[in-house]
């Protein structure tokens, strides 16, 4: 079992050109695709999380077991769901605003066990800024940490959510002894500020870096770095890309029995170039349809 842990809202998609444009609903959170996405791919999942009761929140978790994905540890509540309005660039890109305040995944609370099965926990994105749901999922990692559970962070940078951003970045440090497999975008690097070989110093086993359409690359503890390029495609939008990635590289590592630092030591070029492409297959047709909807396993081949 994956556990997954982290916001699940609603997206809000523009549907033509203009701040008045009409505005589309879709499930959306970055841990949330990730569990839909390691669900499509087959990977036995589980979403750690709260929800709303609202109609919003229904919709969301008839979305995760659709996906096939366990929803017995997610928490609910009365609270409304949090709302993400996205921009797309001419490029595809999305930027989004946020409604957050008093919102249902902020109330999140430390599970007090995950299912018995449980090889890996992910985490990422927006339930890592917001309090005080954010506490409760740090303390999550380093509990899982501490069991010697493999763990994986995509911090997925979302600025204006972060009121100070060098407290962040010094949360950011205090995490990776925690973490097995660190998975950033290129952007999120730069603002970071740091470099792959010195968050691997603090911790990781392995960072992986994407760079949209140029590709992936891997830099291991061991001091190899393999990269490979983007798989071309016709680009609609890039909602969900970073997430799809995210479930690629588990997915990938739990098939190839690489759930632990050791296992990673040992994949070498092979073992990592098979993975990374399987990664940018994955990602390339999210891209090439509208919002995050990460594919199944049939229409990304093998591993």
């Amino acid at each position: 079992m994956i556990v997954v842990a982290g916001e699940a809202l609603i997206d809000l998609v523009p549907q033509g050109s203009g701040a008045l444009a009409d505005l589309k609903p879709a499930l959306g959170g970055g841990p949330y695709n990730t569990a839909v996405a390691l669900g499509r791919l087959g990977s036995p999942t589980a979403f750690c999380s709260r929800t709303s009761h609202d109609a919003f929140g229904e919709a969301l978790l008839h979305g995760l077991r659709r996906a096939g994905v366990d929803v017995s540890v997610v928490e609910r509540g009365p609270e409304p769901t949090t709302l993400a309005v996205a921009t797309i660039d001419a490029g595809g890109s999305a930027a989004y605003s946020f409604y957050v305040d008093g919102t249902a995944d902020r109330l999140f609370t430390t599970p007090a066990t995950l299912p018995a099965d449980t090889r890996a926990v992910s985490f990422g994105t927006c339930s890592l800024v917001l309090e005080p749901g954010a506490s409760a999922y740090e303390e999550l990692m380093r509990t899982a940490a501490g069991q010697g559970l493999f763990t994986a962070l995509d911090p997925n940078i979302r600025a204006g959510l972060i009121p100070d951003a060098d407290a962040y970045r010094a949360r950011f440090k205090s995490w990776l002894p925690s973490v097995t497999l660190l998975k950033l975008s290129a952007e999120d690097a730069e603002w970071l500020g740091g470099t792959p070989r010195e968050w691997l110093a603090a911790g990781p086993a392995a960072v992986v870096v994407t760079r949209g359409g140029e590709g992936l690359t891997v830099f291991t503890r061991e001091g190899a770095e393999y990269s490979v390029p983007g798989e071309k495609v016709a680009v609609v939008d890039t909602i969900g890309a970073g997430d799809t990635v995210n479930a690629a590289l588990l997915h990938g590592l739990s098939a190839l029995d690489a759930l632990s630092a050791e296992a990673l030591a040992t994949l070498g070029t092979h073992g990592w170039t098979r993975l990374l492409c399987f990664a940018a297959r994955a990602a390339a047709i999210t891209c090439s349809r509208a919002g995050a909807e990460p594919p199944y396993a049939a229409e990304v081949g093998e591993l």
